[in-house]
């Protein structure tokens, strides 16, 4: 990154008319495209939900539910701060949920730490063994306390990246594959909101569970028996987590009129995307057949979007004598909370990726590219994918994940066209990889701010990131392979894809 990436981005507009391979006018039409308007209205609804402090009162009220025994408050936190990066950036999430961690966490040390001085002062006089052990034990204590900082940190950085994988508009790089996809294959509408929802749920929630499971043995040890043993009184610790997670929710007061807005508006957009067209009923696009195509994801988006900006944040209250009393007119969000969410650098950066990709298709690169593939056919297609899966983890771990799939989806799109399997069978398995920046914090933003608290090394974040790393390509293995194979009949090469003759044949 010798230049920010969006400044990288904006080579193709004016490299590719001086080499004559595009026109000026092409290689700007490449830089807005329907993403960008899906992306202002999620935008939208995210900084209603920041202003707000929606995101605060779904975290907290999602980790009291799971109760405050430590493993299962982690997870409490795992769960909460992946449902808001669905919906949010993953650096948001991550920014949003990292304070209430930091202060939970510093609140159980605290706690233990209270309850072992008591316990030498009740000691103090007295003949205790455990006391002959004095340097042994405060060494333990230490390193119990550096594990607690260390999981529940770690499960904010991962989780947040996690819990992006499971909606098109949770992450950069589902929203660039989405529209790559759409614009190279127009015939195929298989990709939305509905279909990528059901083929990722299940393969965050298994990352998500083996993810959790592989922190607390890493770091704390992980005791089934104390974790499900029931009407065990709370220890010191539990105590302490309850009371600053109550604490911080009672801060927040009774649910606001801006957040019951926030909360219907983002409800109703879900269901809009949800049955624009689910496939196995059919959707609200279908009243409009004569205009097939016309409305995507995008459409709901800006609809629900637009309405954040006509919504007034205040309701008319009445005065005594039954007046309405005059208040400044402010709607939910103002076009200055906009763009101060809006992540400009993404969308140039995605439109770049959009010009590189046709300034490919023009200059026949692609095809070029695709024939050199080409005897990769011979080799097993479980295969392919898997050594896809590893090159996209390994390069996303030091380049950021948008410029990581903008690179390969031009390249894999042509080897799947050129071996004869379903385009599908390789791209969503690259892009799931794509976002599994685990290893280092410079991998992604949500890394670097957790990073920045100060409890981690960088050897921590090795350690349990090249776990998570062989769980998220086992588990993207494992969904490829079984439950997304029928979703969209991933083992016949489709009629939307073109026809390459090739002598090459492809053996399962």
């Amino acid at each position: 990154e010798a230049l920010p990436l969006a400044v990288s981005a904006l080579l193709p507009a004016f490299m590719f008319p001086l080499f004559g391979i595009m026109a000026s006018k092409e290689v700007a039409s490449a830089y807005f495209k329907d993403f960008h308007l899906l992306l202002i209205g999620v935008i939208c609804l995210a900084a209603s939900i920041e202003k707000w402090n929606f995101h605060r009162r779904v975290a907290l009220r999602m980790v009291m539910l799971v109760g405050v025994n430590p493993a299962w408050l982690t997870l409490g936190f795992m769960v909460s701060c992946s449902f808001l990066s669905m919906w949010l950036s993953n650096t948001s999430a991550a920014a949003m949920v990292m304070p209430i961690v930091e202060a939970v966490a510093q609140q159980i040390v605290r706690a233990e730490a209270e309850v072992d001085a008591l316990e030498m002062s009740y000691s103090n006089g007295s003949t205790n063994p455990a006391l002959e052990l004095d340097g042994r034990c405060i060494k333990s204590r230490e390193d119990k306390y550096n594990g607690i900082f260390k999981v529940m940190c770690l499960c904010i950085a991962y989780s947040a990246t996690i819990g992006g994988l499971t909606t098109i508009t949770g992450t950069s790089t589902n929203l660039i594959f989405a529209e790559h996809f759409n614009t190279r294959y127009p015939d195929c509408q298989c990709i939305n909101f509905g279909s990528w929802f059901i083929l990722s749920i299940p393969i965050t929630v298994i990352i998500l569970l083996l993810s959790w499971v592989w922190l607390q043995w890493l770091f704390l040890g992980f005791d089934f028996k104390s974790m499900f043993k029931c009407g065990k009184e709370k220890t010191a610790r539990e105590q302490a987590s309850a009371q600053v997670i109550q604490e911080e929710y009672k801060k927040l007061g009774p649910i606001s009129y801006p957040e019951i807005v926030t909360l219907v508006l983002f409800i109703l957009m879900t269901l809009l995307w949800f049955t624009r067209d689910p496939g196995f009923i059919p959707g609200w696009s279908s009243l409009f057949p004569e205009y097939k195509g016309f409305a995507t994801d995008s459409t709901t988006a800006l609809v629900i979007g637009l309405l954040f900006f006509i919504i007034p944040a205040k309701t008319l209250s009445k005065t005594s004598n039954g007046e309405n009393t005059v208040f400044g007119y402010t709607p939910l969000i103002t076009w200055k909370e906009f763009q101060s969410c809006m992540p400009w650098e993404i969308a140039i950066l995605v439109g770049g990726g959009f010009a590189l990709a046709d300034g490919c298709e023009v200059s026949n690169l692609s095809a070029w590219v695709g024939n050199k593939l080409t005897p990769l056919g011979s080799l097993p297609l479980w295969l392919i994918i898997l050594i896809s899966c590893l090159i996209v983890t390994s390069v996303t771990e030091v380049a950021s994940n948008p410029a990581t799939i903008t690179i390969f989806l031009p390249i894999l799109s042509p080897l799947a066209e050129a071996i004869h399997v379903n385009p599908l069978l390789i791209l969503i398995p690259a892009t799931l990889c794509t976002s599994f920046a685990f290893l280092l914090p410079v991998a992604n933003p949500a890394n670097a701010i957790v990073f920045s608290y100060g409890h981690l090394t960088i050897m921590d974040m090795v350690k349990a990131g090249l776990g998570i790393n062989i769980i998220g390509v086992a588990a993207v293995m494992l969904g490829i392979m079984t439950w997304i194979v029928p979703i969209f009949d991933l083992y016949t090469y489709p009629s939307w894809a073109p026809v390459i003759s090739s002598t090459n044949s492809t053996r399962l």
